[in-house]
């Protein structure tokens, strides 16, 4: 029994590494605001619960406790976790971007606030929609999807060490351009609405050359633009999680 214990620390810290990395950048328990306590004992507790089913995949036989190969392993398992944690915060990053496309055309990119989960200044509508997000993905279960995710990460990139960069490359490539994409498609109404709007006052200025139209078209962007968020904040809420919710299933296998 003594003999395995070595291996079986090994197994057990090789798992560690990868689901702990995950759980930290995993939306909703992840942020900055989650005791750094709670999150390492969270971790700890997946790891055991997952340490049986993956044991059998992890290649740590003959690897003794600070041998190459398994500093080598438990490089790869924290570089794999890191890379799929990164790409889920990528969508969850697309709802700043969003944030800060719509406070562009409606004025208010000025209006900057300290974002709770990162840390930094970023526009305020931003931190908005990131804390709704962050919420939605809890309320709606899409946690319990994204732990699945976790488990099913083993049978999509196995422990075999570091993964290839072109891989990683790739997959860092298509989660960045889907994050782009879902904010573009999230701040669309109010791109349409900028350009119309500067349109409109563009047109007015030529007709009335001594009328100040940005002291109307200031109030009346913000305005305006408010009525259109609060309007259609459930449909951009819900394309928000559609994408993100496929995104989690498309790594959980379903």
């Amino acid at each position: 029994m003594n003999l395995l214990l070595p291996e079986i620390a090994a197994a057990y810290l090789l798992t560690f590494a990868r689901v702990g990395t995950l759980i930290m950048l995993m939306p909703g328990l992840g942020e900055q605001l989650v005791s750094a306590r709670l999150r390492l004992a969270f971790a700890l507790l997946v790891s055991l619960v997952l340490f049986p089913m993956v044991r059998p995949l992890l290649p740590v036989s003959g690897a003794g406790p600070g041998s190459p190969a398994l500093v080598a392993l438990l490089f790869g398992e924290t570089l794999i976790g890191l890379m799929l944690g990164l790409t889920v915060r990528m969508l969850l990053a697309a709802l700043q971007t969003a944030g800060l496309i719509i406070s562009q055309n409606l004025g208010l990119s000025y209006a900057m606030t300290v974002d709770p989960t990162m840390g930094g200044q970023q526009a305020a509508i931003g931190n908005f929609l990131v804390l709704l997000g962050t919420t939605l993905i809890l309320v709606t279960d899409l946690h319990h999807l994204a732990l699945d995710a976790i488990a099913h990460s083993y049978q999509v990139l196995p422990p075999s060490g570091a993964p290839g960069m072109g891989e990683a490359a790739m997959l860092a490539l298509r989660a960045v351009a889907r994050g782009f994409s879902l904010a573009v498609q999230i701040a669309a109404p109010f791109i349409a609405f900028g350009i119309l709007f500067n349109l409109g006052l563009g047109v007015l200025s030529r007709l009335m050359p001594q009328f100040q139209v940005f002291f109307l078209g200031m109030p009346a962007s913000i305005l305006i633009g408010m009525l259109i968020l609060a309007g259609s904040l459930g449909v951009l809420m819900s394309v928000f999680l559609d994408d993100i919710g496929r995104y989690l299933a498309e790594f959980a296998g379903r």
